[in-house]
């Protein structure tokens, strides 16, 4: 006569199946920040590139500028030059450090859906 698992059994089969389903979403989670990690690297190196060529575009398009503006204002068109460069150094410092202040790049729902997952487990 078979008899049905004891509370025993059943909480082991319980356990058994929780630490498979964490262990899943462990290997899940881990092949999905692989594949991040990998595209984020992408994104780096596209990003330095783009840095680069931008740098050279503005270097260039700065020493034309001062060349063909050299014959009106002379060297008064260096100063000019750097302050241009100077306005638009502190304005984009300010809004870097608005957007720092605002809280935008924290993740609030995903940090949220953890805490909640967190309570459920616990």
């Amino acid at each position: 006569m078979n008899r049905p698992p004891g509370l025993i059994a059943s909480l082991g089969n319980i356990a058994r199946n929780s630490i498979g389903l964490v262990l899943t979403r462990l290997e899940l989670a881990a092949l999905e920040l692989s594949q991040v990690r990998n595209h984020l690297l992408q994104l780096v190196l596209v990003f330095a590139l783009a840095v680069v060529a931008g740098c050279f575009a503005l270097a260039y398009g700065t020493v034309t500028i001062a060349y063909l503006a050299w014959d009106a204002l002379g060297w008064k068109i260096l100063p000019i030059i750097t302050g241009v460069f100077l306005l638009i150094a502190i304005g984009l410092m300010l809004y870097a450090r608005g957007l720092i202040r605002s809280g935008k790049l924290s993740m609030p729902a995903t940090m949220a859906e953890l805490k909640s997952d967190r309570d459920m487990l616990l």
